[in-house]
């Protein structure tokens, strides 16, 4: 693989709950991810994704970056999350992982912060600027869309131009360098 074929990103959708919000924030980051000519997108969500299974680490294993849509649940991530997080180990190395986080008060950053922690332990490479939608529900009319889609639009470019470009140089370096810690 070149450094000049598309990203593979892969959203990870981490609430599983049966009434959830987290299908519309991650449809609108999708569309946004798919307007890109740098990035090809598979969207993993948990709740129709048996965990542990072979197919989810093949999915992971495959993925050259990844952004995790989360909510936060009691000033955290949800559990399904960080069991399938923990199914796999050596496919998430050396890879760069960015968030969209939706919440109260603090917009999911609460459940964001823990993560970083997460993936440090498993080799991956935290990008800086998130996505969050403090409020929730709240920041997206009946259709879906962002309320405030100017600024939260301008935030997730950002964010898939940090993680696209830490995508290419990760790949660079594995390919010249495997990866082996």
């Amino acid at each position: 693989m070149t450094s000049e074929e598309p990203v593979q990103l892969a959203v990870i959708v981490g609430s599983v709950r049966e009434v959830r919000f987290g299908p519309v924030v991650a449809t609108w980051f999708v569309g946004r991810a798919k307007q890109r000519d740098d990035l090809t997108v598979d969207v993993i969500d948990l709740a129709d994704t048996p965990i542990p299974s072979a197919g989810f680490a093949d999915r992971i294993g495959v993925a050259d970056a990844f952004v995790v849509v989360t909510p936060e649940y009691n000033h955290s991530f949800p559990g399904p999350l960080k069991h399938a997080i923990d199914s796999v180990r050596t496919q998430w190395k050396a890879k760069p992982v960015g968030f969209v986080s939706y919440g109260g008060l603090s917009g999911g950053l609460r459940a964001v912060e823990p993560l970083r922690v997460v993936f440090a332990e498993l080799h991956a490479v935290t990008v800086r600027d998130t996505v969050s939608f403090h409020g929730g529900r709240r920041c997206f009319d009946e259709a879906g869309n962002p309320r405030d889609a100017h600024q939260v639009n301008l935030a997730a470019t950002i964010l898939l131009d940090q993680v696209t470009w830490w995508a290419h140089a990760l790949r660079s370096a594995r390919a010249v360098r495997p990866y082996a810690f």
